[in-house]
């Protein structure tokens, strides 16, 4: 044995400088949190060189010419997209479209209650809160998101995506006000207020004539058939504390049950009655559309 120490292989500095970069575009922006999340997807050229990335830019894309917004900037978008499965590990949940739902749901009703109090000038205050709670309720945010095609849109995990999560209408429902609250961050009030109305105000102006409360409607419609009066219950609660979301059963002798969903208790039973309503070819609904 010659007793020479053998030379440790040589590093190749453009190794370290790459690992260095890759750690702290990690904690830079939410694009590349999003990026490292799905790095096991990903090819050896890099996340640039993939499909996955391409496609999604190519979706978003198409979604900003739907909607008529152009994002300054793009990752604020890929967040209101993006679902909580498809993303690694507890601390990247600030990367999902969450914290921006939150905020364009607030967004969405304030926009839609200006929107409200200058159309219907000689509505009162009960009537506007009802036709507020009809145009900002779960359902109503589903169809609109189906309306500009936003599931094709959305980033979801294998599993969710293969379950059909891009058709489920409390996911469609909570992007929607993501997008809403990711124009806000990125454009401002008013480039939100311009979107909220070109996407509702079709759908508000559908009915100018006095609203009716959908459970006294339906109520009278029950006892016009010698039927009791509806009974409701709760049959779920989500979300977390300071915005919770109730899910209400309503039934009737003789009719299957009808859910509707809320921020409040009584939004939830407006909605579970429009639904039966709805669904009995009731149009004095109440609803808009």
């Amino acid at each position: 044995m010659s007793g020479r120490k053998k030379a440790k292989p040589a590093v190749d500095p453009r190794q370290e400088t790459g690992k260095a970069t890759a750690k702290e575009a990690g904690k830079a922006t939410p694009a590349a949190e999003l990026a490292a999340a799905e790095g096991a997807a990903a090819k050896p050229g890099g996340a640039d060189g993939t499909k996955e990335p391409r496609r999604r830019k190519r979706a978003a894309t198409a979604l900003e010419s739907r909607i008529g917004y152009r994002f300054a900037d793009a990752t604020v978008l890929e967040c209101a997209l993006t679902h909580i499965s498809a993303l690694k590990g507890a601390r990247n949940r600030a990367g999902s479209y969450q914290r921006l739902e939150f905020l364009g749901d607030h967004v969405l009703g304030l926009v839609i209650s200006d929107m409200l109090y200058r159309g219907f000038p000689k509505a009162d205050e009960g009537e506007l809160s009802r036709r507020l709670a009809d145009l900002v309720r779960k359902e109503t945010c589903a169809e609109i998101a189906r309306a500009i095609d936003l599931g094709a849109a959305i980033r979801l995990g294998s599993s969710e995506a293969n379950a059909g999560a891009r058709k489920r209408p409390a996911i469609l429902a909570d992007v929607c006000e993501a997008v809403i609250g990711a124009v806000y961050v990125d454009g401002g009030y008013k480039a939100s207020e311009a979107l909220v109305e070109r996407l509702w105000h079709e759908r508000m102006r559908a009915t100018a004539q006095p609203l009716r409360d959908p459970k006294t409607v339906l109520q009278e419609w029950a006892q016009a058939r010698g039927l009791p009066t509806p009974v409701y219950r709760e049959v779920a609660r989500s979300g977390p504390d300071h915005s919770p979301e109730f899910r209400v059963a309503v039934q009737l002798p003789v009719l299957a049950p009808a859910e509707g969903s809320g921020r409040s208790k009584r939004a939830a039973e407006q909605a579970a009655a429009a639904a039966m309503l709805s669904r009995e070819g009731v149009k004095s609904a109440g609803r808009n559309g």
